[in-house]
């Protein structure tokens, strides 16, 4: 990553974190998707707030933001049954094992994600996230509006971005 696109990254989170203020328990690590990026680069960043040292890693975007799977996100959207991704900040909640087993919960904290409890946002892995898929296709495949990272990088980012922590999903 260039130095200018670590420098955006630490700012979105440092601005992410400046907005959802006390709502936050853990401001060390924050989490940036980039959604202005193509599905085959890696656009979900992790960031040591102390140091400003950035990881990143692939991350699918929501079906519906998607229709034409361009692997581009289009636009992005917080009505129940769209399939997209939603922009803003979220609350990183508790882990659970669901559908695509280890996850974690999103608390939606602006009125562009408020739904995302209800529609089910989460962060999981999916077998349609990962290097091979970008090699295969040039592109990952969809989610439904969740965080899905490849399964190779679910145990890193649900050990690094823990419960009360922020998430921002944003365009820089």
């Amino acid at each position: 990553m260039r130095a200018g696109e670590a420098d955006a990254v630490v700012a979105a989170a440092r601005a992410g974190l400046s907005r959802a203020g006390a709502r936050t328990t853990r401001a060390d690590i924050v989490g940036v998707a980039d959604f202005t990026k193509p599905s085959r680069s890696p656009r979900f960043h992790l960031v040591e707030m102390a140091t400003g040292k950035v990881d990143t890693l692939l991350v699918a975007h929501g079906r519906g933001s998607d229709p034409e799977h361009t692997g581009w996100l289009q636009s992005f959207s917080n009505l129940p049954g769209s399939e997209a991704t939603s922009a803003g900040d979220y609350l990183t909640g508790d882990y659970y094992i669901g559908g695509h087993g280890p996850s974690m919960r999103l608390h939606g904290l602006d009125a562009t994600n408020c739904n995302a409890e209800a529609r089910e946002i989460v962060v999981h892995a999916a077998w349609y996230v990962g290097p091979d898929m970008v090699l295969e296709h040039g592109r990952l495949g969809r989610s439904e509006g969740c965080f899905a990272v490849s399964p190779a990088d679910l145990p890193k980012v649900l050990y690094r971005l823990g419960p009360g922590r922020l998430l921002v999903a944003t365009r820089l």
